[in-house]
This record gives structure tokens, sequence and C-alpha cells, in this order.
């Protein structure tokens, strides 16, 4: 659970912690950087050297050949040691970036499910991939580059001024104007970054919905208009990097055209200082030579610049994510719940912290800031077949999931077997109660594996047992590769009666004391329902079955039957019994009837 100081703590620290563990790699590479531009200096003192003994006339053919050598052998080593300094920064980058995945991709699972649906698919995917991808630079290249860049170019330029002050001051006419003219590329920065930001998800969100949305595309005939949409969002996301570029590409060019031409006024001033006879020849071409390790060094460091102004707006996008409160749920739970007994006293609940998402839409709850729920009460008693009805939007999905804790309420409780679910570990929870939801999904796994997600540790044999109990093991046997067949992204290869036969499964291999079905069998035709139904009421013997269902005739027999009105609890009891007195559940059970007949009529 987060508390209220870690959600204001800034993108720094979360970085910081996010990288503590591989430090000393980073120390590493830091170290081996540092060595390296030890290693670089002494290539100039050597120059220095044969400068200083050509012009005295000291100097022979072997021993300027020798001096080359070693100067030679102090740039490989210079060099070894920057594949070691980036060996090591890269190697704890790529740890750090899978960490940070790792506990977004956790935050995810532990966060109430508005919160996460307050935010599309398409801008997680950016931020979990795109995004954090982006900092691979800053973290990798800018800890030992630009520290070897910059204690690398400040050395020789102490070295410069200590063979002769002078010609140090001379070669830093240029600096003024070299910044300014990069200074100038930062003019409105945080506003074109946070419009690149913006463009950038918008495209993301844009081709994510389009590529859902594909088939509803082609079978209404608006790949143009959608298409359009998306072409819109490609283009402003090109234009604003374009505008940003053509901003910043004369205060880039100017400077670097300016920024290392120290000649300009180390050549004027030593040539003056030399003809008055204070500055002697060798002194002057050692100066000439050491003012090329200067600048070029700095402007490579410089070029990290972007990339630190745009890591803190990366890490706060990551931050929000991390920052967020999770479900409010202890690690330990002082009392474990007697029995398998649901109960919602004066629940009221509202989806404030999510959209009007597909999910919603789908549910028929709006994910604004109204009230959902105002006041549910009921009972579930355990070992018990109960079931949830009413108009759509009426919010028997959203008690379903408060139930299944994909949500916490504002204000009265929901208890398990006597306990608060608020007060029980999440896992204690999800390890009661198997949810299957109306949106059914399968990973791009087999069939066998998606069953088995269920209850990891199940083998072959139980999984087939699960599947032949919920009457599967058929249609799966039917398939191209059987078991094995590869239910595609989303369980995109199969039919969505299929996606859900094929969910119920995995809930029964679960094999937990609570089942709840929200509309479970919404995809089936009558027939395999009609074996859903039989096997399920083999399996929930001495269960406690909670079904949202649209087919009244599926649920004629259940124990207790919750009709849900704008909200509320309108009534609740048998089918004879609301038959006989709840005017909305005899309206619907007719309506329900008339719809059967006219199927047996056609």
């Amino acid at each position: 659970m987060n508390s209220k100081a870690e959600t204001k703590r800034s993108p720094v620290s979360w970085l910081m912690e996010l990288a503590r563990p591989r430090w000393w790699e980073y120390l590493l590479s830091v170290l081996a950087a540092l060595a390296g531009v030890a290693c670089s200096l002494v290539p100039y003192l050597i120059m220095i050297e044969l400068i200083h003994a050509l012009l005295n006339g000291t100097a022979d053919q072997v021993w300027c050949l020798d001096r080359c050598v070693v100067m030679g052998m102090w740039w490989v080593l210079r060099y070894a040691l920057h594949a070691v300094s980036t060996t090591a920064s890269h190697h704890a980058t790529f740890h750090v970036l899978a960490n940070i995945r790792m506990r977004l991709l956790n935050k995810l699972a532990t966060m109430p499910l508005g919160a996460v649906l307050s935010q599309s698919s398409g801008s997680y995917k950016n931020i979990i991939v795109e995004r954090v991808d982006s900092i691979e630079t800053t973290l990798a290249h800018i800890v030992p580059e630009m520290t070897a860049n910059v204690v690398g170019a400040l050395a020789v330029m102490a070295l410069l001024f200590c063979v002769d002050w002078r010609m140090g001051l001379a070669m830093l006419i240029v600096v003024p104007l070299g910044v300014l003219c990069f200074l100038s590329m930062f003019n409105g920065y945080e506003e074109k970054f946070q419009r690149t930001v913006r463009s950038t998800k918008a495209l993301n969100d844009t081709a994510v919905e389009y590529i859902n949305g594909i088939e509803v595309i082609k079978a209404f005939g608006q790949s143009k208009t959608s298409y359009a949409k998306f072409v819109s969002a490609a283009k402003e996301g090109a234009n604003c990097f374009i505008e940003w570029m053509q901003g910043c590409i004369f205060g880039q060019s100017a400077g670097m055209a300016i920024f290392p031409s120290t000649l300009i006024g180390i050549l004027p001033v030593g040539a003056l200082l030399y003809m008055h006879g204070s500055l002697a020849a060798e002194t002057f071409l050692s100066v000439i030579v050491l003012s090329f390790g200067v600048m070029q060094p700095l402007i490579t460091a410089f070029s990290y610049t972007d990339d630190l102004a745009q890591v803190s707006t990366i890490m706060g996008e990551v931050a929000d994510i991390l920052g967020q409160d999770d479900l409010h749920r202890p690690e330990t739970a002082a009392v474990l719940p007697k029995d398998n007994a649901i109960e919602l006293k004066d629940v009221h609940f509202s989806y404030k912290k999510a959209d009007r998402s597909e999910t919603g839409k789908q549910d028929g709850a709006d994910y604004g800031g109204d009230e959902i729920l105002h006041g549910v009460s009921l009972r579930i008693a355990p070992g018990t077949v109960n079931a949830l009805v009413g108009p759509s939007g009426s919010g028997k999905s959203t008690i379903a999931r408060l139930i299944a804790s994909l949500w916490d309420v504002d204000s009265g409780c929901i208890t398990l077997g006597g306990v608060d679910i608020r007060k029980l570990p999440l896992k204690a929870c999800t390890d009661r109660i198997a949810y299957v939801s109306q949106d059914n999904y399968l990973f791009d796994l087999s069939v066998m594996d998606n069953i088995r997600m269920g209850r990891r540790g199940a083998t072959d044999e139980e999984v087939i047992a699960a599947a032949k109990a919920c009457g599967c093991h058929t249609f799966i046997m039917s398939l191209e590769n059987g078991y094995q067949t590869i239910c595609g992204s989303s369980g995109g290869h199969l039919s969505g009666g299929e996606r859900q036969r094929i969910s119920i499964a995995r809930a029964m291999l679960k094999d937990a004391p609570v089942i709840i079905l929200d509309e479970a069998t919404s995809y089936t035709d009558p027939e395999n329902e009609a074996v859903i139904q039989s096997a399920l009421a083999r399996l929930i013997q001495g269960k406690t079955l909670l079904v949202i269902a649209h087919r009244l005739s599926t649920i004629a027999d259940a124990d207790c039957i919750f009709v849900v009105q704008d909200g509320r609890i309108a009534d609740q009891g048998t089918q004879a019994e609301l038959l006989e007195r709840c005017p909305l559940y005899k309206e619907m059970w007719a309506a329900h009837m008339s719809v059967k007949d006219d199927e047996g009529v056609a």
C-alpha cells in the first residue's frame, strides 16, 4: 500500500531507487571512464615532448618512433577502458529498464481496475515500451561518456593553462558565442517537448484503437474516416518534431561551427605573442595541439543535455503510475473467513478514477464521477446458487466486480465469511474467488496453457479433466492441434463461445469455493449453453455461485435471485416469489419468454 508521502516522490528519487540494485556497475563504469581519461592525457604529454625535442634538434628517428608507439599504446588502453565502462553501464541499464517495466506491470496488477482503465492501453504500451526504452541513452551513455568527456576536456584545458595561461584565455574567446547559439535551441523547450509527448501518445492510442476496431471498421465501411483519424494523428506527430527541428537548426549549426573553432582566438593571439618574443615556438605549437582536445569532448557531452531534459518527463510518467494507490489490502489477515458467505452492507460506489472505456460501455456502467450503486445490501449464503438480474446498466457487473476485489467500495463494506475483504490480503481473496467475466481474455498461448493459468502447476491430465468436466474436451480436440492450438492474441483464433468455454474451464480448474460468472455464456449458442449449465451443476456442488445471466431461463432454479434496478436491490427471492410480487422481474421474464417463442417459430 502506498503512503501519501510516496505518491509525492520526485521522478529522480524513483530513478535512484530503481537503479540502486546496479549501483556497483555504474560505479565501475565511472571509474573505468575516469581511468580512460587519464590514459587519454598521456598522449598529449608525449606530443608536447615530441614537439620540444624536434624543435630543439634532440630527437632521432628511433626515439620518435618509440614515442609514437608508446602514445598508440596509451590510446589503445584508453579505448579498452572505454569498452569496459560502456559494457558495465549498458549491462546495468538493461537490468534497470527491465526492473522499471516489471515494477510497472506489477503495479498495474495491484491497482484498482478503475485506476488502470483511466488510461488507454495504447498509453500504457507507449510508456512501458517506447518511453522507458528512450531512457537507455541517458542511463547507459551519460554516466560514463559524459563523465569522461567533461573530465577529459577540463583536464586538457587545465594542462593548456599550465603551459600558458594567456593562450588558455585566448582559446576561450569563442565559448560565449558558441554557448549562446546552443542555448537558443532551448527556447520554449518544455512546451515543445510536451507537445511531442502528447502527439506521440495520441498516435499510439489511435493506432491501437484502429487495429482493435478493424473488424467493426470494415464491417460498417468506415475505413476512410477511421484511417483519416490515424493519418491526422500521424501528421501531427511528424509536424511537431519538424517544427521543433526547424526552430533549433540555426542554433545547432551555428554552435557546431563556432564552438570547436578554438584557433580563431589562439592563432592571432599566439602569433602576436610570438612576434613580441613572449611566447616560444614549441609552446605555441603545443597549445595548438592541446586546443583540439578541449571543445569536441565538451560538444559530445553537451549532446546529452537533451536526454537529461527528457528523462525527468519520462520518469515523471513512470512515477505517476508507480505512485498510484494500491487496493487497500493488508499483508496478512488477522482473521480468516469462517465460510464462503458473501454479504454487501449499504455499499455505495462510483467509478471516480476511470473513464468511459470500452469495458465500461459493455458493462453499461458510467465510468464518470456519478454514483453507480446506492446503498446496496444483500447476502449470499454459502453453498447456494444466486443470480443478479436487471436492465442493462443497472449495476449488476459492478456488484460482481466489487465482490471479486477489482475495486474498493466508496462506503459500506463487503464481507467474505464474516470478514471485510479490505482486511484480507489480495491473494486471500483471489484464492477463494474464481471470476469469469463476459469479456474473456485468452493469452497468445496454447489452449492447454490458457486453462492451466487457473492453477499453475496443474498437470496436463488435470487440465484435460477440467475441460472434460466443462464439456470443452470435444471441441478442443476438433481444433487443428488440439490442446496445443495457439489461441492467438486476445484469443483471436477462437470464436467468442469457444473463448468463454475455455475461460470457464480455467475457472473450474482453479477450484475456488466462490464462483462468479458475469454473463459468462453470453456468446454461447443454446445447445452448448445447456452443456455448460449441466457441467456447472455438477462442478458447483458445495460451492457458492453468483451468476449474471441474460437468459433468465438458465437461472430459474437459483436459490436466490437479486433484481437490480438503478443501482439498488429492487427485490430478491426465488423465481416463483419474484413472479408473484416483482413487476420488473415479471416484465423481464415475459420479454425473455417471447424471445424464446420467436426463436422456436424461426
